[in-house]
C-alpha cells in the first residue's frame, strides 16, 4: 500500500464527518506524498468545492483529469466546479466530454 494511501483515507473519513479543513489537509498530505493518486485530487476537489473554493476546486480537477484524461468522473467534477464559479461554456465543454467519455465505455462493455 501506499504511504499516501493512509492519508486518503484519513481524508474520506473527514469529508463524510464534513470536516472541510481537516479533508483537505489530509487530501494534500495524500497527493504531497504521491502526486499520482489520482483518487486523492478527486477527494481534494470535492471537499475544496464544499468549502467553496472554487479556484482550488478547478486546479485539483485539472489535476484529476491530467492524471485521468479518459475518466468522465474528472470532466464532470470540473463541469460542476466552472458551472459554479459561472464559467458557462468551460462547464458545457466538460459535460459533453465527459458525455462521450460515458458512451465510448458503455459502447465497450465497460
Amino acid at each position: 500500500m501506499s504511504e499516501a494511501r493512509p492519508h486518503y483515507k484519513e481524508g474520506f473519513r473527514h469529508f463524510g464527518e464534513q470536516r472541510w479543513d481537516e479533508a483537505i489537509a489530509a487530501y494534500r498530505r495524500a497527493v504531497e506524498i504521491d502526486p499520482n493518486l489520482a483518487i486523492a485530487w478527486n477527494g481534494l476537489a470535492m471537499a475544496l468545492h464544499r468549502k467553496g473554493d472554487l479556484d482550488g476546486a478547478i486546479e485539483a480537477g485539472r489535476r484529476l483529469v491530467a492524471l485521468e484524461p479518459d475518466e468522465p468522473l474528472g470532466h464532470t467534477s470540473l463541469s460542476i466546479f466552472y458551472q459554479a464559479k459561472g464559467m458557462v461554456p468551460e462547464a458545457e465543454e466538460e459535460k459533453g466530454l465527459a458525455m462521450r467519455l460515458t458512451m465510448k465505455k458503455k459502447g465497450q462493455g465497460l
